[in-house]
């Protein structure tokens, strides 16, 4: 995938009404509507076991959209026994089939303390990293930009850079970033993250952001319009992706939908519209 050399794409999970395919494709393109553009990124995800290149997909492409691929990982002892071969396999050639470039961000978060179970270790991720890149490799996948994505919390913890595979495996640095349990500027949640990418020589993706409706419209508003300042100021970060959604089960520090807040939908409003992130030149 062309990375941009000067602004950041622009892109988003938007939690359809029905995770139908008409559902998939609606939500995005009420989104878009919402922000009066068309985004550059489609951020999607996918259980291990989960087939890529759907119709929603493939309709993506069609579109012009970069999709990017959240792809969750089995336990990472049994991807490197080799146990899971034919499923990977089988993915490699849906994403080298799509016939487009994408960002695939295999088992994003791997450092959250509720994955340990399946992650086992940092280095027993990045054995498993190594070997699933290297799967698609031998199938010949040359349109995906490999996407490694921790979490802003581990960096804060000072444990997510152990699970880095290495500058020849990685593509793309990333965080996912939330104003959510705790209110706190993004410039400060994303301070450690920052400091460590800033020795990699990769662009950076911020995977998923978002801050909680629990937090009131004007915070909120604030906050974005704060997000908008910090990537602009950090010419590393190349891609930005809104977490659209309130994801059932949650909290109200873990609901992150602006459709229904309408300052602080305004205030994305202003970052989507900003010239900075319309690299494309899409409206």
């Amino acid at each position: 995938m062309q990375v941009p050399k000067r602004g950041a794409l622009l892109g988003a999970w938007v939690r359809p009404e029905s995770y139908g395919q008409p559902g998939r494709l609606a939500a995005i393109d009420g989104w878009q509507v919402s922000l009066g553009r068309r985004l550059d990124i489609v951020n999607t995800y996918r259980r291990f076991d989960e087939d890529f290149g759907t119709e929603s997909d493939r309709e993506f492409v069609r579109q012009g959209l970069t999709i990017m691929l959240s792809w969750a990982s089995g336990d990472t002892r049994s991807i490197t026994s080799g146990r899971h071969d034919e499923l990977i396999r089988a993915q490699a050639r849906r994403v080298r089939a799509i016939g487009a470039p994408i960002l695939l961000r295999f088992r994003w978060e791997m450092d959250r303390p509720n994955l340990r179970a399946t992650m086992w270790s940092a280095e027993d991720f990045i054995a498993a990293w190594r070997y699933v890149r290297r799967v698609f490799a031998q199938e010949r996948v040359r349109n995906a930009a490999w996407v490694w994505c921790p979490t802003a919390e581990g960096f804060a913890r000072g444990d997510a850079p152990s699970f880095y595979p290495g500058d020849d495996a990685v593509d793309w640095t990333c965080v996912d970033v939330y104003a959510g349990s705790d209110f706190r500027p993004i410039g400060e949640l994303m301070a450690p993250f920052l400091r460590w990418a800033a020795g990699r020589p990769k662009p950076i993706v911020v995977g998923e952001f978002g801050v909680a409706r629990e937090w009131g419209s004007a915070p909120r508003a604030q906050w974005l319009r704060d997000a908008a300042r910090l990537f602009k100021a950090n010419p590393q970060i190349r891609a930005v992706s809104y977490f659209e959604s309130n994801p059932d089960g949650n909290g109200p520090k873990q609901q992150f939908r602006l459709a229904d807040d309408p300052p602080a939908l305004a205030a994305f409003v202003e970052l989507a519209r900003d010239p900075w992130f319309n690299v494309r030149g899409r409206r």
